[in-house]
């Protein structure tokens, strides 16, 4: 599932085509994909100027002038595609929902699994929207401190991977990003959150912001589905450190001529790549 830094990458593909147009139609392939497209998504947006697109978590939100808001989840499987009109296709394969700009802009949203999702509501009830009213805090927000981090883990007893994967406490982190947040700041993904000393916030904060800012100027990892509004593929994959590299010598190690292997665990149905001996499970509760 595309994470923080390839919904971020969307969006910012998306603002050069979208801020101050309209939508002029909107064509509407299929009645649902997770759930059933929202009752009015092919008339309620149309015609009215976009003053804002931004992210919230893993969901694209975009603000008409007239007060409504369109929410976008890219789900498992879900790609954005923009086609200027001299050169867009006829249709892709699963390409259940085709948004068309004032001045003849293509944006495809095609989804193999159908696993997304598209929700319209009123911008002012945004707060009571499920999708978005129980979201823990932003990770490049300026709130987002390594106090405030050890502040959270200190109320928390679950794996310390367990906590960083719970939208409700922190958004946008997925399996990808934490495995390599973790292995960057020394910290065992089953260490109990609980048991972190600041000393250790400090650490994972600064790996969580570091690894984040890489993957955004990289475009994201491109594992499987996840490609940029134009179709190239992402470049951060090329460099993960544990994510995926089972079996391989951990880069710290062999730096240190100790020849270790990245190991993976399964973790709540999910693979964890860590090295045993750079993230060694040493709780100092």
């Amino acid at each position: 599932m595309p994470e923080l830094p390839e919904v971020e990458t969307i969006l910012q593909n998306m603002k050069p085509c979208l801020m101050g147009r309209s939508f002029g139609k909107i064509d509407v392939n299929r009645p649902n994909l997770r759930t059933p497209f929202p009752a009015g998504l092919a008339t309620i947006p149309l015609h009215h100027p976009i003053i804002e697109l931004r992210r919230r978590a893993k969901y694209i939100l975009i603000d008409f002038q007239h007060g409504w808001s369109l929410l976008i989840h890219l789900g498992m499987s879900g790609r954005l595609f923009i086609d200027p009109t001299i050169f867009a296709p006829a249709s892709r394969k699963h390409e259940h929902l085709v948004f068309w700009t004032n001045d003849d802009q293509r944006i495809a949203f095609v989804d193999a699994r159908r696993f997304g999702m598209v929700a319209l509501f009123r911008t002012d009830e945004e707060s009571q929207q499920p999708q978005l009213a129980h979201l823990g805090i932003e990770p490049l927000s300026p709130h987002f401190t390594a106090d405030y981090l050890y502040g959270l883990c200190r109320t928390i007893r679950m794996p310390l991977k367990t906590a960083l994967l719970d939208q409700r406490k922190i958004v946008g982190l997925g399996n990808i990003y934490v495995c390599e947040a973790l292995f960057r700041a020394g910290l065992h993904p089953q260490r109990e959150a609980k048991s972190l000393t600041q000393q250790d916030a400090v650490r994972l904060h600064h790996a969580i912001i570091e690894i984040l800012d890489a993957a955004i100027k990289a475009g994201g990892s491109t594992l499987r589905d996840y490609v940029h509004t134009d179709g190239t593929p992402g470049a951060f994959q090329n460099l993960h450190l544990v994510y995926g590299r089972e079996g391989e010598p951990c880069p710290s190690c062999t730096q240190a001529a100790r020849q270790r292997l990245i190991e993976r665990i399964t973790q709540n149905g999910r693979s964890t790549f860590f090295c045993p001996h750079c993230q060694k499970n040493k709780e100092n509760a």
